[in-house]
């Protein structure tokens, strides 16, 4: 038996659109994640690109669960002494770009590197429900049937 690597010639990649009304970031994200490597195909190559492209619409109506959209706090640093930011997760979601926390979500479940940086390139968040990629004909991914726990009401 020889382990299958995947060519460049065999990989597949289709367009997946995804509404994230009322689903849960962290499930979504896994799920986005997963997908965005491929590994729900079954040929997977760890240093290949073989994930779909991903379109995320109403992102800015994602939920949190438990306390987090008042508790979480994101962090950053300008770079300059003492130079700590922070911001809660609700001033993210009410702001101008509120597809950021569920990007941050995304990105921070994918492994650090530069295949993982090219993959993310493969997913677009929109804030609101239209998005410019009629033309690839995405297929529709309903997330919040596959797990009681993926949805949530507000």
């Amino acid at each position: 038996m020889k382990t299958y690597s995947a060519k460049p010639a065999d990989i597949e990649k289709s367009w997946v659109l995804i509404d994230a009304d009322g689903l849960v970031v962290g499930r979504l994200a896994a799920l986005i994640a997963t997908r965005l490597r491929g590994k729900h195909k079954s040929i997977y190559t760890p240093h290949m690109d073989c994930g779909d492209n991903i379109i995320v619409v109403n992102a800015d109506k994602v939920q949190l669960t438990g306390r987090k959209r008042q508790d979480k706090t994101y962090y950053w640093h300008t770079g300059y002494p003492g130079g700590i930011k922070s911001r809660k997760a609700h001033q993210i979601l009410d702001g101008k770009h509120p597809e950021r926390v569920l990007e941050m979500a995304v990105r921070r479940m994918m492994p650090d590197g530069p295949l993982a940086r090219r993959q993310l390139k493969n997913l677009k968040i929109y804030a609101g429900p239209d998005h410019p990629h009629e033309a690839q004909k995405p297929v529709k991914l309903d997330v919040a049937p596959l797990n009681p726990k993926n949805a949530r009401s507000a």
